[in-house]
């Protein structure tokens, strides 16, 4: 593991009792009946995006890369996070690509020289993250380096403004953000819209319950 740096709480509760039941409570239940968006829906986004050379930030337990299609059998695959639990739980998950492993936190840019990627997944990541959105989407500049011309980023976050919610998903939202652990009260699509596209020219983005699915073509010869 390389370049760790300072935790906050949005990464901090991922202690190994947490990702003990994340699959579970996140995957399991909040996925598809609170936030709205199955977790079936980002696997598929997943397979519809990833290459043989990917990295992913923000791992979680690693549950998408282990039950993800590669386009190789053999595919190079890194996981950057700013906890350690995470980066370990989810390189065991699979260990059997022998996954590269960056400890670090991508709201600074990132040290030293890592060969690029054809895919790169933030799967969330930014709802997690301190800050406004544009204060959060400096992770895309500090990411841009390492994505390969021809290349795609893509990934999953929960809005927490102008999206429809039940009763408990508002009060779970609400009790996350009062814990700093998420930090997505004005997380808007329009305010996602306007700071990938103030940086990006192919951009996608849609909405399935709370969450916003996005993907960023970067021009270029095929990843």
């Amino acid at each position: 593991m390389k370049n760790q740096d300072k935790q906050f709480a949005g990464h901090e509760v991922y202690s190994p009792l947490t990702l003990s039941v994340y699959d579970v409570l996140v995957l399991g239940l909040s996925n598809p009946w609170l936030w709205k968006c199955p977790t079936q829906k980002i696997l598929d986004f997943y397979n519809q995006n990833i290459s043989a050379n990917h990295l992913d930030v923000g791992v979680g337990t690693g549950w998408y890369l282990d039950h993800c299609r590669f386009p190789d059998p053999a595919p190079r695959l890194a996981l950057m996070d700013a906890n350690g639990n995470s980066l370990d739980k989810a390189a065991a998950r699979v260990a059997r690509y022998g996954p590269e492993t960056y400890l670090t936190d991508v709201l600074h840019p990132i040290p030293g020289h890592i060969e690029p990627f054809g895919s790169i997944a933030l799967t969330y990541l930014l709802h997690c993250l301190p800050g406004s959105l544009p204060q959060k989407c400096v992770v895309f500049d500090h990411l841009r380096p390492l994505l390969r011309d021809g290349g795609v980023m893509f990934g999953a976050t929960i809005l927490g403004a102008d999206v429809a919610r039940g009763v408990i998903a508002r009060k779970l939202m609400a009790f996350y953000n009062a814990r700093q652990i998420f930090s997505n009260t004005q997380d808007s699509l329009a305010g996602l819209e306007y700071e990938l596209h103030a940086r990006f020219d192919d951009v996608q983005l849609r909405v399935v319950g709370c969450v916003a699915l996005f993907r960023i073509r970067i021009p270029g010869p095929s990843r």
